[in-house]
């Protein structure tokens, strides 16, 4: 009872902000769970997980490299884990526990999320009992390896690697893995797609589970959509353009990277150049809303009243709220 208030209380804070479904945003707060253990010092190593079936609980695999007999916990209640299928490369294991009286989380798919969506991660940040509720927004999705990465602003903290980041409809898209240091940080959320590849893998009864995972790689074998991430909250313009025409010539037509070419251009104060890289950007996604914005930035800047309201009613088009966030960035109001 006590954690159905604490939750119903959450729900009331958040919901003046955001169009959610309050009963199924619920069940999948009650969906969240956390994941101990002891480690080898004599502490209590600990993490989240997501209910996805009968007594299978999906989380990332990082958290189990130093312990060797983990299990599921909610409040004062724990349930042993007897098994666990490991894709160690993606950061994602699938653990079977035994009597888990949790109803398990309805799945989306991060394939069709688009950018500026309202989402929701939830998880046990800083290790608290009871699930914490962090609201924000899509930032953009990176086509890898047969799934959709995930980054966002909903934001986690230690604690909550192996929550979940759900719609407003309370459906699990993906799984919170990993952020860069410091703040500003981005936040990235694995794809839940490659749930269904996981539940294919060899079932281990070993832990610790031990491997690297591909967001753990050094700088230059990372995937590209990481390696930007720095140079960009760092304003390191050169560098940025660097990994942008790096990423150009292995794959020309990926959308993010025009924009994140035409963006350390812009910055460069070459803007004929971000310009016509923005525009690439755009007609090889229409709805690269970042590319768009900056465009329409640049028509004001410019003087180009015809070209501003004619990528105000593009994002209309998109997403009205982006669009109402860029009226304000370039100060045109309903002369958009």
């Amino acid at each position: 009872m006590r954690v159905f208030i604490l939750l119903t209380l959450i729900l009331s804070y958040i919901q003046p902000a955001l169009a959610l479904d309050q009963q199924k945003i619920l069940g999948s707060l009650q969906s969240v769970v956390m994941i101990r253990g002891y480690n080898d010092k004599g502490g209590v190593s600990y993490g989240s997980g997501v209910v996805v079936g009968e007594n299978k609980v999906i989380t990332n695999c990082h958290i189990f490299r130093s312990t060797k007999q983990p299990w599921i916990s909610r409040g004062e209640d724990s349930y042993t884990i007897n098994s666990v299928q490991a894709d160690r490369w993606h950061d994602l294991c699938l653990v079977q526990g035994s009597n888990l009286p949790f109803k398990p989380a309805p799945l989306g798919k991060a394939s069709t999320i688009k950018r500026g969506q309202e989402v929701l991660a939830i998880g046990h940040s800083n290790g608290v009992p009871n699930p914490l509720t962090s609201a924000g927004a899509v930032k953009t999705t990176y086509e890898f390896e047969g799934g959709s990465v995930i980054r966002s602003s909903a934001k986690f903290l230690m604690g909550a690697s192996g929550s979940g980041i759900f719609d407003l409809q309370g459906n699990l898209l993906g799984i919170n893995t990993f952020k860069t240091p410091g703040r500003p940080a981005y936040f990235y959320s694995l794809p839940i797609e490659w749930l269904a590849n996981l539940e294919k893998l060899p079932v281990e009864t070993q832990f610790p589970i031990t491997g690297k995972a591909f967001w753990e790689e050094e700088d230059s074998n990372k995937p590209f959509f990481m390696q930007i991430a720095l140079p960009e909250l760092n304003s390191d313009w050169p560098k940025l353009l660097q990994v942008a025409e790096k990423w150009l010539a292995i794959d020309p037509k990926n959308t993010d990277a025009w924009y994140e070419l035409g963006f350390a251009q812009e910055n460069l104060h070459k803007l004929n150049e971000a310009k016509k890289a923005y525009q690439q950007s755009v007609a090889l996604d229409a709805n690269n809303t970042d590319s768009l914005i900056r465009l329409g930035v640049l028509a004001q800047s410019a003087g180009d009243k015809e070209g501003v309201h004619s990528i105000n009613l593009a994002l209309t088009n998109i997403n009205k709220e982006l669009a109402e966030e860029f009226s304000q960035l370039v100060g045109c109001g309903i002369d958009c």
